[in-house]
């Protein structure tokens, strides 16, 4: 069982490091004693945005023939989808099936197991820190630990300016508000009254979330900014 004290040690290790080199070798070190042979760490571009610039951390060999680098990475990848399911760390028993949605799975060459940490502690920016392997074992308690040390690292990351939260495609803060109303069952023109804007600008944030989020309506553009991490209720 994981030592609570070594954890603490390690967050505290995070908070004083001072690159952001130093910060993710503690997170690679804390995975592969796990039992993880592959390792990302990454944020998580908005809807038809690239993920370039939010990788920082990419040691995911291919086992077949040929290889995956990281410009290869695609934002509708099955695994990075995993970092939108759930808000808590968990691990996932990577199927054949799973690899036909993933290229990141089916790198790793057979059936294994992912331990995924969704990044929920630097909002609105989301991350997912995932480590693969074919003997890898988290309980409970690793999970737990896991996720202090993957949000320490983070925070410690926006800290030393190694990254910043805004990501291209965020919903601005008005966007943000008239969504939040949205999803509390407020109309148009209950939101109109409330923020001091006219009806037509109430629309108008409504379309330009729904654009950027790729949603298809106004329950659909709500789903989407929850899952994106934009608004919390």
């Amino acid at each position: 069982m994981a030592d609570p004290m070594e954890t603490q040690s390690k967050a505290a290790a995070i908070a004083e490091a001072q690159t952001g080199k130093h910060v993710l070798d503690i997170v690679e070190a804390q995975l592969r004693r796990l039992g993880a042979t592959h390792i990302l760490v990454t944020g998580l571009p908005m809807p038809n945005r690239p993920i370039d610039g939010l990788v920082h951390r990419f040691r995911w060999a291919d086992e077949r023939a040929g290889g995956i680098e990281r410009s290869d990475l695609d934002t509708e990848d099955g695994a990075l989808m995993l970092g939108l399911m759930r808000n808590r760390a968990f691990v996932w028993d990577v199927t054949v099936g799973d690899m036909e949605h993933s290229e990141l799975f089916a790198s790793l060459g057979g059936e294994t197991r992912v331990v995924v940490v969704p990044v929920t502690e630097t909002h609105p920016f989301q991350a997912v820190v995932m480590g693969g392997g074919a003997h890898l074992e988290a309980g409970s308690v690793e999970l737990s630990n896991l996720e202090l040390i993957c949000n320490t690292a983070f925070r410690r990351l926006i800290d030393l300016g190694v990254l910043s939260t805004q990501r291209p495609g965020d919903l601005s803060a008005r966007e943000r508000r008239v969504l939040e109303l949205t999803a509390l069952g407020k109309t148009a023109s209950d939101i109109a009254g409330l923020l001091d804007i006219s009806q037509r600008t109430v629309h108008a944030h409504l379309q330009n979330a729904s654009a950027k989020l790729n949603a298809s309506n106004k329950t659909h553009t709500v789903v989407e900014a929850l899952r994106y991490g934009q608004i919390r209720l």
